[in-house]
């Protein structure tokens, strides 16, 4: 009975390999790709970006795929019992890695519900007022409109996660996905066509935007800028593709036998790296067409800040394309937060023995909690952390830095160290030829798991902590 209780969540899974790729995708392509991307490519050298984040996604973030997926369907197990189930005395491991997602949920769906608040803004018809210098930080620090909006949130990923795999993550996935595209596509290509008259009498057009954001920029490139640039891009992927944090182990542990895994893994890179790509051929010409390549210097704050002056230049037009955008970025958090839910849950039903939907409940109450207190940290429990490197920041950005800058890169080397040195890559390799198929990148993922994701991550965990600082 207690072996029938433990493996509950296993009865369903995913039906086929495009349920997957849909469902993986989705937890890949997140805000990161619509936020992040957009303003470390407008930093560091625009083409020069998108080229070294090429090679490091099909080289270095390919490998961290590929094990995350492997690992999940060879085991059978999320991915607290993973680990324990390669090796007994790596079960450490496994318990982890389960922080990570613990870590990261407390505060996705407040990022969520601010996007959620961005569109109540845009169906109202007050683009200008979103335009506010002020608009954003008004919102995040009035305590009932913040934690209202993670609130809405954090029930909408219950909601679909509550419905399990096939009847919630697959079914809302396979019409999530597909919508993202055309609306990021769309957005993308009404970008270039953009064409405005600046107070200085200059032209500025989508297509010289388009130029400024593929051209590599060598400017002023050093070792030390060129490292800096290298780093940014290797933390870019753990945002864009959801590996060392047991999503992709636990998506894994849902796929049938008889799904293409290497297949499946270079799909998911595909559309992950697209959206990223296209991401900035939306943001970064709409910016420089109205705010010139200064506007493309405003860091994070590109997404909340920057584009809604853009969309507030568009006049009529704004309304309709600053709507369109939000939602398209809703769409890109639910997925990626259901996935997070969904590892807490699978997790804590292997754990307890307990079925889905008392489990999900209970999380649910949990975590709405804590988005509460996170959503606060801008007002009532305001406070300024400084963090080991070198930046200062409140409750949401300590939760993301313990859990993508500190843990992910420790995850990725301890779990490199077990795959390339203990166990052996052909651990790994096997899964991927079930059924006789070929894994045409067999040897350049073991000599990447084996040599290079090792010392990769070591050094980006040394720059995490302040350790090594360029």
């Amino acid at each position: 009975m207690q072996a029938e209780k433990q493996h509950t969540h296993k009865k369903h899974g995913f039906t086929g390999q495009i349920g997957f790729v849909m469902a993986a995708a989705g937890s890949a392509v997140g805000v990161g790709n619509l936020w992040r991307f957009p303003y470390l490519a407008a930093k560091d050298g625009g083409g020069l970006f998108i080229l070294v984040y090429l090679i490091l996604t099909f080289t270095f973030g390919f490998t961290l795929l590929t094990s995350d997926i492997a690992i999940g369907r060879k085991t059978g197990k999320n991915s607290i019992k993973a680990y324990g189930a390669m090796h007994p005395r790596w079960k450490f491991l496994g318990i982890v890695t389960f922080l990570v997602p613990a870590l990261i949920m407390t505060y996705y769906a407040v990022i969520g519900g601010w996007i959620l608040r961005y569109i109540a803004v845009y169906l109202a018809g007050q683009g200008q007022a979103a335009a506010a210098d002020s608009f954003f930080t008004d919102f995040i620090t009035s305590p009932g409109q913040s934690s209202l909006c993670a609130v809405l949130f954090m029930v909408l990923t219950a909601w679909i996660v509550f419905n399990g795999v096939e009847k919630g993550i697959e079914k809302y996935s396979k019409v999530l996905m597909p919508v993202m595209l055309v609306m990021i596509t769309a957005i993308a290509v009404f970008a270039l066509t953009l064409r405005h008259i600046g107070d200085d009498g200059v032209t500025r057009t989508g297509l010289q935007g388009l130029m400024v954001y593929l051209t590599p920029s060598f400017e002023g490139l050093t070792l030390k800028r060129f490292l800096q640039i290298l780093l940014d891009a290797m933390s870019q992927i753990f945002f864009s593709l959801s590996v060392s944090m047991g999503i992709m182990i636990t998506y894994g542990s849902y796929i049938k036998k008889d799904v293409d895994l290497n297949s499946s893994i270079h799909q998911i890179e595909f559309f992950d790296t697209g959206v990223a790509l296209l991401a900035g051929i939306m943001i970064i010409p709409s910016i420089f067409v109205f705010e010139g390549v200064e506007g493309m210097k405003a860091g994070p704050g590109l997404m909340f800040v920057s584009l809604p002056k853009v969309f507030a230049s568009m006049h009529v037009m704004g309304r309709l394309v600053g709507l369109a955008f939000f939602i398209m970025a809703a769409f890109a958090a639910l997925t990626s937060c259901v996935s997070v839910l969904e590892t807490i849950t699978a997790n804590c039903m292997e754990i307890f023995h307990t079925r889905r939907k008392p489990t999900t409940i209970v999380l649910t109450l949990i975590y709405t909690a804590a988005s509460v207190i996170v959503a606060l940290g801008y007002s009532f429990f305001y406070v300024e952390i400084p963090l080991p490197n070198g930046s200062v920041g409140q409750i949401l950005d300590l939760m993301d830095y313990i859990s993508n800058s500190f843990m992910m890169p420790f995850i990725s080397m301890l779990s490199a160290i077990l795959i390339g040195w203990v166990i052996g890559p052909s651990w790994i390799t096997e899964e991927i030829e079930q059924g006789g198929r070929t894994f045409g990148m067999k040897y350049l993922y073991a000599v990447m798991i084996r040599y290079i994701v090792p010392v990769i991550m070591f050094i980006l965990f040394l720059q995490s902590t302040g350790i090594l600082n360029f």
